[in-house]
C-alpha cells in the first residue's frame, strides 16, 4: 500500500491534462472568526473536483504554517479508502498555509534485457537499483499541493516563499477572493519569477457539468497572472514545469508541479 500511495503521489507531480486525475486539499471553510475555530481538511486524488472517488492523498509531506510563520501540527489524521482527512485548530489570528510537499524520484533501467521502473525517495531508489542495472535514467520530482485558511483578518507572514519548487505568491490575498473581481498572483520557480508558465483554473462541481470550463492562463515576464472569477465556489489551480536543477545524484531532469484550492465568495 505504501508503494502504491507513493507511486500515485509521484505520478501526480507530472504535467497532466484537465481530464486526468486531480490532486487537492479542500478545507471545510477558508474564512472563519472566533476565539478558537477549527477546520477539517479533506485530501484526495479524484476524477471530479472536489469529490473523493479515486484515491486518498498521503499526508507524509503535510506542512502547516501558522500566521506567525511557525510550523504547527494537524490533529485527528485518518486515511480512508478514498480520502485522507485531518483537523486543524486555528489558535492564532491570521492566515494558515496548509501544504503537502512531495519530493521523490522515478528511475527506469535495463536488467538482463528487460526494462524496469522504480518510484520512491532518492535514498530508496539508490538502494533498490540492482548493481548490474544498465541504461539507468533517473528523474527527480517536487510537487506542492496547498490551500489557505484565515481566522479573522488576513495576514501574509505564512505566505513567504521557501525558494524550493513552484510556489504561489499572492498579490491578491488567497482568502480575499470575490465573484466578479480580478485576483492577481505571482508564480516563482526556485524563488524566481518565470515567464510563460501555463496555468489551468477550474471551478469545482465538475461532476455536474458536461465540460471542465477551465481557464487557460500564462505568466508574464514578472511571473504574474490575473484570474477573473465568474461564479462563487471552490476553485482548483494547477501548473507544472521541468528543469535540470536536480539535487539527486545521476538525475538529469527535475519535474515540478503545483496545485492549490481557493475559495471564491459571492460579492
Amino acid at each position: 500500500m505504501f508503494r502504491l500511495l507513493l507511486s500515485t503521489a509521484f505520478i501526480l507531480t507530472l504535467a497532466v491534462p484537465s481530464f486526468a486525475h486531480k490532486v487537492w486539499l479542500r478545507p471545510s471553510q477558508t474564512v472563519l472568526s472566533g476565539a478558537e475555530p477549527w477546520v477539517t481538511v479533506d485530501a484526495a486524488v479524484s476524477n471530479d473536483l472536489f469529490y473523493f472517488n479515486h484515491f486518498p492523498l498521503k499526508l507524509d509531506g503535510l506542512v502547516i504554517t501558522a500566521p506567525d510563520g511557525q510550523t504547527v501540527q494537524s490533529q485527528n489524521q485518518s486515511v480512508g479508502k478514498y480520502r485522507s482527512v485531518f483537523d486543524l485548530p486555528l489558535t492564532q489570528q491570521g492566515t494558515y498555509r496548509i501544504a503537502v510537499v512531495n519530493h521523490g524520484a522515478f528511475a527506469s533501467y535495463e536488467q538482463a534485457g528487460e526494462r524496469h521502473r522504480l518510484r520512491g525517495s532518492a535514498a530508496s531508489i539508490d538502494k533498490e537499483l540492482p548493481a548490474d542495472a544498465t541504461n539507468v535514467q533517473i528523474t527527480e520530482s517536487l510537487g506542492r499541493i496547498e490551500t489557505f485558511v484565515t481566522n479573522g483578518a488576513p495576514s501574509t507572514e505564512s505566505l513567504q516563499p521557501t525558494g524550493k519548487g513552484i510556489e504561489l505568491i499572492p498579490i491578491t490575498h488567497p482568502n480575499d477572493l470575490f465573484t466578479g473581481e480580478e485576483a492577481k498572483f505571482r508564480l516563482l520557480v526556485n524563488g524566481k519569477p518565470v515567464k510563460g508558465l501555463a496555468i489551468e483554473v477550474i471551478r469545482g462541481e465538475t461532476r455536474y457539468r458536461n465540460s471542465q470550463d477551465e481557464q487557460q492562463l500564462s505568466t508574464d515576464a514578472n511571473g504574474e497572472f490575473t484570474v477573473t472569477w465568474s461564479e462563487p465556489g471552490m476553485y482548483w489551480l494547477e501548473t507544472s514545469t521541468t528543469d535540470e536543477q536536480t539535487s539527486i545524484p545521476r538525475a538529469k531532469t527535475r519535474r515540478l508541479s503545483y496545485a492549490a484550492t481557493l475559495e471564491v465568495l459571492p460579492e
